[in-house]
């Protein structure tokens, strides 16, 4: 999600230190006001996506930290919205991160050369993103997610519930791939093993499946426990071996751009010269400058969400494209089935996690939607293959 309006940190305050509703109806500073109103939303008035202001240094700390702030302050209690992804929704459709002060593009200079000067995801950093956060607790995800535990996109079409469509996108994937029983297909970010599980059982192939994540790891293995499959703690730069079918479905956002010629080399050397790939990857409408700095502290650290032509680049004299399939607007749908998930299990998870690890994930999931719904977020599979595949490919929805 890039909703970036300054890069700039700004520490988190106490809910306690608050001072009274009543210190928070002076009026926004005209820049703020400016964007609200570009964006279709007052602060303090009556509509669902409007922003209830609670604290009057939200207007400041939002000036200072930009998206950061923004999503800190809420986090800290300082605003409420009733409806946050409508709210985001309409930040992202008018690409609020374009509207940024003049006097303030040093900072975002800052952030775009440390990417490009650093390798933030390099080897040494690999394993950041699984210790926090995907191992920030089985259960948050358990109870947010469907019974496969797939954490990516659904496909909804023809489908009425988050199961039904979280199935529906594992089958097309094993009929993209064209598994054949008796193969072996590598799973790179196997996650809680939902794809793994689901391809072993239905189509009668041999899994190795990879994570960076200690809690993935442990179950997914018991989840795909008496089945062909076999659950790694690894990065995918020390796979070895060969498979007649490659699958990574939501690891690519965790690679980076400095990786990305590496990682595709890698996968063309593990592939079969007459296998198949499938990359299932979150997509940006165009190429960032960096990454969103709230998601980047708060939810997936180092991550990088690619461009189509960044992956066009990458794939170019290693692999075909023999289809690209986007359905990005069902992530929106995907995200707002995760959040009702979670809303419905939180009591159970309120006493070990608190208040503000909740609006936390309220706000990573509901804004996310926001991104998605207004298509500046796409979802994309890509089916690939070598030159020395035979044959002629069929597209599969």
């Amino acid at each position: 999600m890039n909703m970036r309006l300054t890069p700039t940190v700004q520490g988190s305050q106490a809910i306690d230190a608050f001072p009274s509703a009543a210190s928070a109806v002076a009026p926004a500073p005209h820049a703020i006001q400016a964007l609200a109103a570009a964006a279709g939303f007052r602060f303090n008035g009556h509509e669902p996506w409007d922003v209830k202001v609670v604290d009057a240094r939200f207007y400041r700390r939002v000036l200072a930290g930009g998206s950061l702030g923004f999503g800190e302050a809420y986090m800290d209690g300082w605003w409420e919205c009733e409806r946050l992804d409508q709210l985001c929704h309409r930040l992202m459709a008018i690409e609020a991160d374009q509207r940024i002060d003049q006097r303030l593009r040093l900072q975002l200079l800052g952030e775009f050369l440390r990417d490009k000067l650093f390798n933030l995801q390099s080897y040494r950093r690999a394993f950041q993103v699984g210790k926090r956060h995907y191992d920030i607790g089985n259960d948050v995800f358990e109870a947010m997610l469907d019974p496969t535990m797939s954490y990516s996109c659904g496909y909804w079409h023809q489908a009425e519930t988050l199961e039904e469509a979280q199935r529906k996108k594992l089958d097309m994937i094993c009929r993209k791939l064209e598994l054949r029983r008796g193969e072996r297909l590598l799973d790179i970010g196997v996650g809680w093993g939902g794809l793994a599980r689901f391809a072993a059982e239905n189509y009668g192939v041999e899994v190795l499946g990879i994570t960076v994540s200690r809690e993935q790891q442990k179950l997914a293995r018991a989840r795909c426990a008496g089945l062909p499959v076999t659950i790694e703690l690894m990065d995918y730069r020390d796979l070895t071996g060969q498979f007649d079918k490659v699958a990574s479905v939501g690891m690519f956002e965790h690679v980076g751009p400095k990786n990305y010629a590496r990682y595709f080399s890698i996968a063309a050397r593990l592939l079969k010269d007459d296998g198949l790939f499938l990359l299932h990857t979150i997509g940006n409408h165009s190429t960032a400058p960096g990454r969103d700095p709230w998601l980047d502290k708060y939810i997936f650290p180092n991550s990088y969400v690619p461009s189509a032509a960044a992956i066009a680049s990458a794939v170019d004299g290693r692999f075909l494209i023999e289809d690209w399939h986007n359905f990005g607007a069902d992530y929106d749908r995907t995200l707002m089935a995760w959040w009702e998930n979670f809303e419905r299990g939180w009591p159970a998870l309120a006493p070990r996690y608190g208040e503000r690890f909740y609006r936390m994930w309220k706000y990573y999931l509901l804004s996310c939607a926001g991104y998605f719904r207004s298509r500046r977020g796409q979802l994309w599979q890509l089916v690939l293959s070598k030159r020395t595949r035979r044959g002629v490919y069929r597209s599969v929805r």
